[in-house]
């Protein structure tokens, strides 16, 4: 919204310089190279991009943010949209539309992936719609990162 719609509504200075400061979390993490201490895994992933990741070239942090996480094997599933937008796949005269969508490539990939690999979607709605075409959970990177940070004792 902040990059695409809002500048296109009020197409003013101001509304095209927040478009310009805006960024996905991924983006910022790869921007600001945190030190995160991270464990090591043994475990593949299926990446599944939103639509306005795609549409704005974000998928690529995502994979490089996910790639500090040593031994986690990412592969992206070539996909267009999920078939869910917003709501869209809930309407009872859209859902038919939605699930095709959906089986073009994005749940058969989950479908046929194995029951240990993770399953990462950044969407809401594309995390709807992978749970209820496969009953799979798809977690979004901040969940994936959290599970892999080192814990540490906190202060007393």
């Amino acid at each position: 919204a902040l990059r695409d719609e809002i500048p296109a509504l009020l197409n003013n200075h101001a509304s095209k310089k927040i478009a310009e400061l805006a960024l996905t979390f991924e983006e910022f993490l790869a921007q600001a190279k945190p030190n995160l201490q991270l464990q090591k895994t043994k475990t593949r992933a299926l990446l599944h991009g939103h639509c306005h990741q795609k549409a704005f070239d974000a998928v690529r942090p995502i994979e490089e943010v996910l790639s500090w996480v040593e031994g986690l094997q990412v592969t992206t599933i070539e996909t267009s949209c999920c078939g869910m937008a917003g709501a869209f796949g809930y309407g009872a005269d859209t859902y038919e539309t939605s699930m095709k969508m959906a089986n073009v490539s994005l749940l058969p990939a989950v479908r046929e992936s194995e029951p240990d690999d993770l399953i990462i979607a950044d969407g809401t709605s594309c995390r709807c719609q992978i749970y209820d075409g496969t009953h799979r959970t798809a977690k979004h990177v901040a969940v994936v990162l959290d599970s892999y940070l080192e814990k540490r004792n906190p202060i007393h």
